[in-house]
């Protein structure tokens, strides 16, 4: 008996040590997960990211990727979306191809596709004040959706979305903070233009402030066993470079809820924009939850 009460001990204790040396930040809330300079299978693309740094207010960062599988689908370039992973008040994204356009100087090789198998170059994030943030940074494709995960709902000004059920949605709360809206001339539209036809005429955006909030454990279970975190992603929208506003261009019109993981709670507070056909962008607009994939690398613990 005293030997089979040992053997017990030695197996919890071995246990312990085992639970106790597994690292909780590890693939983040379903990303997958890499320091700096290694490279991760995400969409079909084997990629790298590499010198992380700072230029200014702005954070850039090194790509090189090449298809997993030569002949296999994977995501297109112009599709991949970048931003920067941390303790940040606000996310900061962009769009890979175009995010250093006006930013860095003529010393930097933006990322760009010098054909559809090879995607190179530094892609620009920001602006940002704190460096200290900044922990590492994620990628992820808007088009990229894990089946049977999303919830939609309609949008309208001035109302926006009411407050999810976070069973919906992935054990997050989203709802939005803020609605303004305005006519592709810049005029802004007021609750009292709802009753002018002649308001809703042309084209219009509605810049939405949102708030994503959540359990740190039940959104990191939930998006372990779901293969990665939870995106929002509005619309209509409009192709990059024909835009109605630089406002929609810098929020543009998704985002992923992938805060630091070792904070103790998920609270996002983003905006994004929907654009095109006023009718459609102001009272029509949708808002969707929905799973995608995503990868980290970071550059410090």
């Amino acid at each position: 008996m005293r030997a089979l009460i040992a053997l017990l001990s030695v197996a919890v204790l071995v246990l312990g040590a085992a639970c106790s040396d597994a690292d909780p930040n590890a693939n983040p809330y379903g990303a997958e997960s890499a320091k700096m300079g290694e490279s991760l299978a995400l969409l079909g693309w084997n990629m790298g990211l590499s010198n992380l740094r700072w230029d200014g207010d702005h954070v850039l960062v090194d790509v090189d990727a090449a298809p997993s599988q030569q002949g296999k689908p994977h995501a297109k370039p112009e599709e991949l979306r970048f931003g920067l992973y941390g303790a940040l008040d606000h996310p900061v994204e962009a769009d890979g191809i175009g995010s250093c356009n006006g930013v860095a100087g003529p010393g930097v090789n933006a990322l760009a596709a010098p054909h559809p198998d090879r995607l190179t170059g530094t892609v620009c994030l920001g602006p940002l004040q704190n460096q200290s943030e900044v922990r590492g940074v994620y990628a992820y494709s808007p088009h990229d959706r894990i089946p049977q995960t999303a919830a939609a709902y309609a949008v309208a000004f001035p109302v926006g979305v009411l407050p999810t059920n976070e069973n919906d949605t992935g054990g997050l709360v989203v709802k939005t903070t803020s609605v303004d809206a305005w006519r592709a001339d810049g005029t802004q539209v007021i609750q009292a233009d709802l009753d002018d036809p002649n308001t809703f005429t042309g084209n219009g955006y509605m810049l939405l402030g949102l708030d994503a909030s959540g359990l740190s454990a039940r959104y990191r279970d939930e998006s372990v066993h779901r293969g990665g975190p939870m995106m929002i992603v509005v619309s209509p929208t409009l192709p990059a470079g024909q835009g109605l506003s630089h406002a929609c261009a810098v929020y543009g019109s998704s985002v992923v809820v992938l805060p630091d993981s070792k904070l103790g709670a998920v609270h996002v507070a983003a905006s994004l924009c929907t654009q095109g056909e006023i009718n459609e962008a102001l009272l029509y607009a949708n808002l969707s939850v929905v799973g995608t994939h995503a990868a980290v690398w970071t550059s410090r613990d």
